[in-house]
Parts: C-alpha cells; structure tokens; sequence
C-alpha cells in the first residue's frame, strides 16, 4: 500500500475506557474495537500511521488496585505502574487494529512498543506536582495518605482531594531510532503510551524511572517532529476547539495558524487541564517541526476521515 502521509495520531486514554462506563476488560475491547474501525479507515486511504494514546483512567485504575492489595502484596511504584498499563493498553490496540486491518483484507501486523521518555531531573513540576491521578478522596484518607505514603495531595473541589504528581516536559523519546527503523520498514506501531515511562539519566548508573505522569500530547508533539510527520491528530471527544468556552462570546475555530494558537495560549483560552496541552504539543510540533506543510488536527476521534478532509475538527498550520 503506497503512504500518502505520515500522521502521528494521539488517542486520548477514553478511546478505551469511557467515562460513563465501569472499565471492565470487555468494554476496553469494545471500545478498541470501536477505535480500531476508525484507524483503518485512514490507514486504508494510504496514511501511515504511529499511534499513541493516554492512560488517564486505566492508571487511576491500576493505582486503585495498589490500594486494594496493600498489606497483601507490594505496591508497584509509579513508573512501573505506567509501563504495566501502557503494555497492557498497547495489547488492545495493536491486537484489535491488526484484527481490522486483516478482516478488510490487509496482511498487517500492529507493535506495541514500551516507550521510554528522558525528563529533566530538575523539572520544576517535581517540586511542584500539579497532575491529578487517581479517585477523589475524602478529607481523612488524604491526610493518611500524605502521612503514610508521602503522597502530594491536592483540594480539587470543596472536602474532595486527588493525589498530584509531577508531569515533566518530555526531552528525549529513548526508542526512537528503533522507532524509525519501524516506520521506514512500513510497520505500525503503537508507541508512548500514557506519554511513556519517565526516566531520568543519571551519569553514574545510567538510566532510572521516576514518579511522574508525562502528558501524552506534549510527548506526542515531540514524537511528530523527532519523525517529521506530515501531520499530528489529536483524536479526542469534540468536533472543534473553542475560544471564550462557556462564556456568551464563545466560538468554534476551523482553522488556527502557529501564532494564533500561542496568542491564545498566552491570553489563557486553554486551560491546563483540558484543551492546553493539546494546543501546546501542537505548538511544539508546529516549531519544531522541518516540514513546512506540516498540520495538526484536533477532532472527533470516530470521524477522523472527516477531520482529515477538513469537513470537522480545528487544523493549526505553520502559516
């Protein structure tokens, strides 16, 4: 099958586990089933894709089961935990993308890949650690958790509190010559899962995980450019992105260029738990990035030939 593009394609961890849903295995494959439909429809008009997803409520999940076992078994640090969900997430893509692929009659066989992301030691979010993870806790089994596990806990509405941890800038994506070498051999592949696993470089032993949660769009932006992808899709659960959201004036954006998006950004129009580091990853790719024709499209992930064609979804251009 000859490539019309190399499109990097986020999916966010909702693609397979739903918000509405309980997220037990059968409905995770169901919706991969579902996700699986969508990739092939694009695979199958000659883009050659890399995927990545996010893991937000699986890792919230696994941590869950961390809980549940203490005093039965040993915890699993943070940095194993999101290695095991990103095997176990990339599993389900790969296997039902392959069955998709090869029920339209396509002899395709889809890779997940462990990914490793180097981050600064010295980050700044380590010393201030901002990401949510987890269940809402109540008052008291915060302050146990924070006493026992020396967990950084945050209020994030009146009595409720999440645990928070660091979310470094993604540096370096460690596999990605091996990633290369997949991509240029026309493999798929399904890679940085949940932004991938922290690592930090050490000069005396090398590399070593840390406690961290990377966002899977900024690791994304930085795996579109380290590829010099043609595009990056940014697969969510809206048609268009909107400035002024909530407010009287708000508007739906077709189309946004690179300096548009970061005038946006810097007047706040992208908070950072939701739309901001969408249009950050796709800022950083859009910068970096040594094509010039080079996009990002943030649309509908069950439409994603629509938002290719331009018919649904926002694009940010270089110009």
């Amino acid at each position: 099958m000859e490539h019309r593009s190399l499109i990097v394609v986020a999916l966010g961890g909702n693609a397979i586990s739903r918000p509405e849903e309980e997220g037990i295995v059968d409905q995770q494959f169901a919706n991969s089933r579902a996700t699986a439909k969508a990739l092939a429809d694009l695979i199958e008009q000659g883009h050659h894709l890399v995927i990545t997803h996010g893991n937000g409520p699986q890792i919230g999940n696994f941590l869950l089961r961390n809980e549940a076992a203490a005093g039965a078994i040993y915890p699993l640090p943070m940095e194993v935990a999101v290695a095991h969900v990103q095997g176990g997430m990339g599993y389900m893509i790969a296997q039902t993308l392959t069955n998709e692929l090869n029920a339209r009659g396509y002899d395709r066989m889809v890779t997940a890949i462990v990914t490793t992301v180097r981050v600064d030691g010295d980050d700044p979010s380590f010393r201030n650690p901002t990401k949510p993870i987890g269940r809402v806790l109540p008052k008291e089994d915060a302050e146990r958790f924070a006493r026992d596990e020396g967990w950084a806990i945050k209020e994030v509405s009146p009595g409720k509190f999440r645990r928070v941890v660091a979310s470094p800038i993604p540096r370096h994506i460690m596999e990605i010559k091996t990633i290369r070498r997949c991509v240029a051999a026309g493999d798929l592949v399904v890679v940085c899962g949940g932004g991938g696993v922290p690592v930090v470089q050490n000069p005396v032993h090398g590399l070593r995980g840390v406690r961290a949660v990377i966002d899977k769009d900024l690791a994304s932006g930085l795996l579109a450019a380290e590829l010099n992808a043609h595009m990056m899709m940014i697969l969510t659960n809206v048609d268009r992105v909107s400035i002024d959201y909530g407010k009287p004036t708000q508007r739906t954006l077709e189309r946004m260029t690179l300096v548009q998006a970061q005038r946006f950004m810097d007047e706040g129009q992208f908070p950072a738990g939701s739309m901001g580091p969408k249009i950050q990853g796709a800022i950083n790719f859009l910068q970096a990035s040594r094509n010039g024709d080079a996009s990002v499209i943030i649309g509908p992930l069950h439409h994603a030939i629509d938002a290719v064609a331009g018919r649904i979804g926002t694009r940010i251009t270089k110009a």
